[in-house]
């Protein structure tokens, strides 16, 4: 009897663990220039129907560093998560 709960048990938890729902991904994004002033902006994006480690992948901190053609830079930060 044992055998069977713990198998039971143990079904349960891998089916709720792959389970694909709505994730919400939240960003900041902050933006330095390279006279050293900037700015700050958040924003939330909802991914539909996915596993929590696919939403990972997806939701993750991306830095970009742009040049423009007068030779000023600016660094944009997005620092993401799962919510």
């Amino acid at each position: 009897m044992k055998k069977i709960a713990l198998f039971s048990f143990a079904v349960v938890a891998l089916s709720l663990a792959s389970c694909k729902k709505d994730r919400t991904c939240e960003c900041t994004s902050t933006t330095v220039n390279s006279s050293g002033s900037g700015s700050a902006s958040s924003s939330e994006v909802t991914i539909k129907k996915i596993k929590k480690s696919e939403a990972k992948t997806l939701c993750q901190k991306i830095v970009t560093v742009n040049t423009g053609s007068t030779g000023n830079t600016s660094t944009t930060t997005d620092d993401c998560k799962i919510k």
